[in-house]
């Protein structure tokens, strides 16, 4: 066993002979949009996200569903598994099986499993003092999906967060081999605040980072400053703010969207200061979404992270 569950790493890696490691990953959730092939395809995505955060390949997956069968109709289940299979697709693997419940609300997502030779496996451990942090998909995801609930998130903005939440991280991942990423994870319940943190105690660092530099869904600070937040955030914030020192010019709305709880969110990279803005650059480029630098690891601090 290379990693376990006791660092709050991405997946459980587990060494088989030559180098050879299998790395392994499930998640799944209720819905968060209303169409259920967007659905399936958000949440396959979020699955392999996992594997993606640790430099890994996927290689196959597996269904997990539960599904009201009397109630709805098995069209929507159908629509689900196809958004799923064509995301599984998308990044090249084969669902080759699954399982199912009868369960009084939906949920879905995957067992993934990729490998990794073990020179390429990224952990969530290993970031350094003075590394950048580069963020490569925009936040507020989870302030857009209590807007859908309320039926208060116009259509365009609902397109550019579907788009978001089902866009790959591989891109972001295969990049991270292409420089000399030290650590990385991805942001999804938690918030960003929260999976840094992670990154934090388990590499024995602190992190800055500045609010200005935060990169959000068009429209995400209006809903937030109308009180569109969801539940989950709530709880992050109240947990982060434990260890987070924020600066007294940010207010109570900015620390919510900082503490906002992602699905399918994009990856947190740890590299040298050197590469950032060239990771950076290219990571957007190729994938058309907002990736930039957030701030910076430091040595150890009082505060585990800093919000400027």
């Amino acid at each position: 066993m290379i990693v376990g569950f006791n660092g709050s790493d991405d997946a459980a890696v587990v060494r088989l002979d030559e180098g050879k490691l299998v790395v392994q990953t499930v998640d799944f959730f209720t819905p968060i949009v209303d169409d259920p092939y967007q659905f399936g395809q958000i949440a396959a995505a979020n699955s392999l996200s996992d594997i993606y955060a640790m430099g890994a390949t996927p290689r196959f997956a597996l269904n997990i569903v539960g599904f009201p069968i009397k109630e709805l109709s098995k069209d929507v289940l159908k629509e689900i598994l196809h958004g799923g299979s064509d995301k599984a697709k998308e990044a090249g693997i084969p669902i080759v099986g699954g399982h199912s419940i009868d369960d009084k609300e939906p949920k879905y997502g995957l067992v993934v499993t990729g490998d990794v030779n073990e020179n390429k496996l990224i952990r969530n451990s290993s970031a350094r003092d003075d590394d950048a942090i580069i963020l490569t998909k925009p936040l507020g995801t989870g302030i857009v999906s209590t807007a859908i609930k309320q039926e208060l998130a116009p259509d365009e903005m609902i397109k550019s967060a579907v788009d978001c939440m089902a866009m790959l991280n591989a891109t972001a991942s295969k990049l991270m081999n292409d420089f000399d990423a030290h650590a990385a994870t991805d942001v999804t319940g938690f918030g960003l605040l929260g999976h840094l943190s992670e990154m934090c105690k388990a590499s024995n660092v602190s992190a800055k980072i500045q609010f200005k530099s935060l990169p959000f869904l068009d429209g995400v600070d209006v809903l937030a400053n109308d009180g569109v937040i969801p539940g989950g955030t709530k709880r992050n914030f109240e947990y982060i703010s434990k260890f987070v020192s924020f600066s007294n010019s940010l207010s109570e709305t900015q620390k919510l969207m900082a503490s906002d709880a992602q699905t399918s969110g994009g990856l947190l990279v740890a590299l040298p200061q050197s590469q950032a803005e060239d990771y950076a650059k290219k990571c957007t480029e190729l994938t058309g979404l907002a990736a930039q630098q957030i701030g910076f690891f430091t040595s150890k601090q009082k505060s585990e992270i800093i919000v400027l």
